[in-house]
């Protein structure tokens, strides 16, 4: 199966949101808080306008779930196909100038996250992927990806020696922790935003746990780059993360339960939640 959606254009939608962010970047940061405590940036809402000036063009017909709308209490009715959008992703990582901030633009269909492009403008790397046509990166060097063709990029089989395993830097849990003594680990590595997926997907890491609250728009397009380049993610019950969630009766529309990201699909058979109710 392939996703009737232009690949190309999408990356382009979200390197003009990159720039739009660079350009605040160098700047003076105007923080304020949200609703939740979180922070926010007038980077995260230029950023926000551009992407959604560019689906509404791209793909007029798709609904667009995007965290700053979300906020302001602009949701659109459900629909199997839409949009989710994170203009900026790691604001912590934005605001503290360490470079590990993203640009995310995921499409889902009945609930899968089945297209994806996660831009990470500081870095200059670019990942995207999708179902039936794999995951590939690049380098964007003045407005564009290149010089040179994109790369392929896939999982690794998980090494002999001991996993590498990624951890939020902002927000890692205790949960995580104890959840990482269970494993057979080489290496813990912190890291920022929707990197932790992409560094899991280009075979550079094994696993992600994330024990702590996230939303959809935080993971639906790193998480559609890492199922394209044959990774997995899993709730705690073992059932792949679902997108679109509403109603949910002990949280917000759109809220994440816990859940990992593994690289190779064998890890999956080896895993236990001690903290967590219910097995893998």
């Amino acid at each position: 199966m392939t996703i009737n959606l232009d690949m190309n254009a999408l990356t382009q939608i979200a390197i003009a949101a990159g720039e739009a962010i660079l350009k605040i970047y160098g700047e003076a940061i105007d923080v304020s808080e949200k609703g939740d405590g979180s922070p926010v940036t007038q980077a995260d809402t230029a950023a926000e306008a551009i992407i959604l000036k560019g689906l509404a063009d791209l793909s007029p017909d798709i609904a667009v779930v995007a965290e700053e709308s979300v906020a302001a209490g602009c949701v659109p009715p459900p629909s199997a196909r839409f949009f989710l959008v994170d203009p900026l992703d790691g604001t912590r990582e934005f605001i503290s100038k360490n470079g590990e901030f993203t640009v995310n633009i995921g499409l889902v269909e009945d609930g899968v996250p089945v297209a994806g492009v996660v831009y990470a403008p500081a870095l200059g790397d670019i990942f995207w992927g999708s179902k039936g046509e794999g995951a590939r990166r690049a380098k964007v060097v003045e407005g564009k990806c290149g010089p040179g063709p994109a790369e392929e990029i896939s999982v690794r089989m998980a090494p002999k020696e001991g996993l590498t395993v990624l951890a939020s830097r902002s927000h890692m849990s205790a949960e995580t922790s104890d959840f990482a003594e269970t494993l057979s680990v080489a290496e813990l590595i912190s890291a920022g935003s929707s990197l932790k997926f992409c560094r899991v997907a280009e075979g550079g890491a094994d696993l992600y746990p994330r024990f702590g609250r996230m939303m959809e728009w935080d993971t639906a397009a790193a998480d559609a780059v890492l199922r394209a380049a044959g990774g997995l993610v899993i709730t705690t019950d073992g059932a792949p993360l679902s997108y679109g969630k509403r109603n949910l009766p002990h949280d917000s529309d759109f809220a994440n339960p816990y859940f990992i990201a593994v690289g190779d699909r064998e890890i999956v058979s080896s895993l236990q939640c001690p903290t967590v109710e219910g097995a893998l």
